[in-house]
């Protein structure tokens, strides 16, 4: 049997082009969860409250009434599978697995950045504690790689599932390796523009290249062409957190949910602070030490930066800089995806303009 299961072009067309790509994660996605049900509650209750199924009661709600986020990497997964010529089915389980594995990093994150909200609500850690929280994160790591053994059944090789198992805990390696970078340089005052970049790849690109990655090679991609994939998914994962760097500084609140210039008062090192910094002369990189040395920067030090970051252009060659990520990532798309007729592929082009231009 082939490793994965294909269906008709005009099912492919159906499900790519107008179908809920979030509803074809949702089983493999509810089934793991489900796992966590046992002796201790609360564990499968702080899951299901993170992820927008619960209330802080821990009874449940309408998912949604309750910001889930993008989704981004499932889609992806789902998309590449069905760009490369198959179903966007054959990649749920990879689909769900990501989004568990996604959530697991941000619960620990929350902690680690002592953040009270995420998605408008409070964060699983302040309202049951750190340890329960970690607890939590702990359950969905382990949860997340259930998805993935139920490939076989769908008639995906042995070999591919242990490859693609192997693969997934390796990407996760990578993600707290960058985790674990990002952390040591908020003390540092002599991260550079590369190292940071280097970071992210790993952070938050990661995840995003091995969701390409995985669903090419379950849509039936040969190696070259998963590849590919794989420079898509990084390409897109980097600009979408560069993105992520431009708005956490010049974003709108009411688009953002945040305080305009919220990462600079909370002193992160983002990529416009270190291209920032490169900029400075030594007196005024002394005084942006001593601004970010503190445990926030105030409301002047915040107009202080502001100021240095218009006068210096940083702004500009920020969106230079997504848009580099934007044209690498369709060059991508455009070699790897089969020609023609794909419904998928526009999908993906079009996730790729909207990412690379988002207000929020």
């Amino acid at each position: 049997m082939n490793d994965a299961q294909v269906s008709s072009p005009e099912a492919i067309s159906l499900d790519v082009a107008d179908g809920d790509l979030d509803a074809l994660i949702e089983p493999a996605l509810l089934a793991a969860i489900a796992a966590l049900d046992g002796r201790a509650p609360l564990l499968a209750g702080m899951v299901r409250y993170h992820l927008g199924y619960a209330g802080p009661d821990l009874e449940p709600v309408d998912p949604r009434t309750v910001d889930r986020g993008k989704r981004i990497r499932p889609a992806v997964a789902l998309l590449a599978a069905a760009a490369a010529g198959r179903d966007p089915r054959a990649a749920a389980p990879v689909g769900a697995a990501l989004e568990l594995l996604h959530n697991f990093t941000l619960i620990h994150d929350d902690v680690q950045d002592e953040s009270p909200t995420r998605r408008h609500r409070p964060t699983v850690w302040s309202l049951w504690g750190i340890g329960q929280a970690i607890n939590a994160g702990d359950a969905l790591f382990a949860a997340a790689h259930l998805p993935l053994y139920d490939l076989a059944s769908s008639g995906v090789s042995a070999a591919l599932v242990l490859r693609l198992l192997e693969a997934f805990d390796r990407m996760a390696i990578t993600i707290v390796e960058g985790q674990t970078l990002d952390l040591s340089f908020e003390a540092r005052p002599d991260v550079t523009p590369d190292e940071y970049l280097e970071m992210i790849a790993g952070k938050t690109a990661a995840i995003v290249r091995f969701a390409a990655w995985a669903g090419a090679l379950l849509g039936g991609a040969d190696e070259s062409t998963a590849s590919r994939w794989a420079e898509f998914g990084l390409a897109l994962g980097l600009g979408f957190q560069v993105r992520d760097d431009l708005l956490g500084i010049w974003g709108a609140p009411a688009a953002t949910g945040k305080a305009r210039a919220d990462d600079v008062r909370r002193r992160k090192q983002t990529l416009p602070i270190l291209l920032l910094r490169e900029r400075l002369d030594a007196a005024e990189r002394a005084e942006l030490s001593r601004l970010y040395s503190a445990p926030s920067v105030n409301h002047s030090g915040v107009a202080h930066v502001l100021a240095l970051l218009e006068r210096e252009a940083v702004y500009q060659d920020v969106e230079a800089e997504i848009t580099k990520y934007h044209h690498r990532a369709t060059a991508a798309l455009l070699q790897a995806a089969r020609p023609g007729a794909n419904p998928a592929r526009d999908r993906l082009q079009a996730l790729v303009e909207r990412l690379s231009s988002r207000s929020g």
